[in-house]
């Protein structure tokens, strides 16, 4: 079963209902989170195939979060949505390695490509992994 869970991290509960609805337009799944507080209590990654997460949040920093998530050894692509525009705050989040730098308002288009990229990688990953399961014999007939 293909991978199509995101979630989604904002405290401005308007953009987290607008997200929600353009990703369930696209069949994705969501779980959404108001804050980085409840983000850190999340540990379910496995279904997930990317995060989407607010620069600022009222509690804390959505780059900050993306580096506790490297340093838990979660390797879940990571999509930032900011209303700042600043260029050191874009530099900082491009440095913590995301594949998205969305500046709100941000187009649909501007969302579901950057996922579409992460869901086809996570299907490659997974068929990688499969084929290295040791229990698998390769060319038995």
């Amino acid at each position: 079963m293909l991978k199509k869970v995101v979630l989604v991290v904002d405290d401005d509960p308007g953009v987290l209902k607008s997200v929600q609805r353009l990703l369930r337009q696209h069949a994705y799944e969501t779980i959404l989170f108001s804050s980085a507080e409840a983000f850190k209590n999340h540990i379910d990654f496995e279904k997930a195939v990317c995060v989407v997460l607010d620069v600022n949040l009222n509690d804390g920093s959505g780059i900050e979060l993306r580096y506790r998530l490297k340093a838990d050894g979660v390797s879940v692509p990571v999509i930032y949505m900011t209303g700042n525009e600043d260029p050191a705050v874009r530099r900082a989040a491009l440095d913590s390695g995301c594949i998205a730098f969305l500046t709100k308002p941000f187009t649909a288009q501007s969302l579901i490509e950057p996922l579409r990229k992460a869901v086809e990688h996570s299907r490659d990953e997974a068929a990688i992994s499969a084929e290295r399961q040791p229990h698998r014999t390769a060319g038995a007939s």
